[in-house]
């Protein structure tokens, strides 16, 4: 396995690597900021691809937002974005189910309600695809389980558990709750597709590692027996596939940026890209892109570091 290409400090290597490249693919948190500290280098990067007339492309696994708030958040740190560049795994999900299910699943043209466990940005990307859904943000969904609870779901009272969902999509949740979980797993029982926006374990904020949207449907995995959702954001080829799509670009021509080896770094190597940037600003450390099993094609100590080749 070769050993990836340090270019800290090698304006050489960096020019190369800058001209190399037409799209540039960047994971966000940990790239770009961490939690709500933008990293000092990250704005005249863009500006320079910018400059140069690269594609930017913004591409997170961050369920909580809708491509409109992050749009929002890299405008408020200064980054100039369109919602068109921002390409996150609740908009690959609600693609997914609102144009690919029909098509290889029929019987959820009738059962076409998703059970949401998230943040309002699955539901605001589910609505932008015209997806009917239910939990999510629902206060009623946000309290502790009862003993009527417990009778009314294991009986599968139609009061509770409404027929037509036919998919549960699990993202990060802030309010993960008991009662949640007891009716996505219902549902799943009772035939509902078993999707998620991302598998990431942790998520880097404030310099620190916290659990993440894969932490979420671990106790689901638990309780089905170790059966795995379908997943759509990085490495998930599908969300690849998609933007790909939707940009129209030569994947040799496109590098992707990331702090994490094991979605950032993988989701790249198995799209087949041009080229794979790694980033010590995150998650994954610098043992982790020399030694590990997923390993960039470069990596930097930070992305302001690509300056140096200006």
């Amino acid at each position: 396995m070769a050993t990836p290409q340090y270019l800290t400090g090698d304006k050489i290597a960096i020019k190369q690597f800058l001209d190399r490249f037409d799209v540039f693919l960047f994971d966000c948190d940990g790239v770009l900021w961490s939690g709500d500290h933008l990293f000092p280098g990250s704005v005249p990067v863009l500006e320079l691809l910018r400059k140069h007339n690269k594609q930017v492309v913004f591409v997170t696994n961050n369920s909580t937002k809708s491509r409109q708030d992050y749009r929002k958040k890299l405008e408020s740190m200064g980054i100039p974005a369109t919602t068109e560049e921002v390409f996150g795994s609740s908009y690959s999900a609600s693609i997914y189910i609102s144009r690919i299910l029909p098509q290889t699943h029929p019987e959820l043209k009738k059962r076409n309600k998703v059970f949401v466990v998230g943040e309002a940005g699955i539901e605001t990307e589910l609505d932008s695809e015209g997806v009917p859904h239910l939990g999510g943000t629902d206060p009623a969904y946000r309290r502790d389980v009862t003993p009527e609870d417990y009778k009314l779901l294991a009986a599968g009272d139609p009061s509770v558990l409404d027929p037509d969902v036919g998919v549960v999509l699990v993202g990060l949740d802030f309010h993960f709750n008991y009662l949640k979980m007891c009716y996505a797993y219902h549902y799943i029982k009772r035939g509902a597709l078993f999707l998620a926006t991302n598998l990431d374990s942790t998520l880097p904020s404030a310099g620190a590692l916290f659990p993440g949207a894969g932490s979420i449907s671990a106790p689901l995995i638990t309780m089905l027996g170790g059966q795995q959702p379908t997943a759509f954001g990085k490495p998930s080829q599908a969300m690849m596939d998609a933007i790909e799509g939707k940009f129209k670009f030569d994947r040799s021509r496109a590098v992707m940026i990331g702090d994490r080896a094991n979605t950032d770094i993988k989701f790249g190597l198995e799209g087949k890209l041009g080229g794979t940037l790694g980033v010590l600003t995150g998650v994954s450390t610098k043992k982790d892109f020399l030694e590990g099993d997923t390993r960039p094609a470069y990596y930097v100590d930070e992305l302001g570091d690509l300056l140096q080749g200006a």
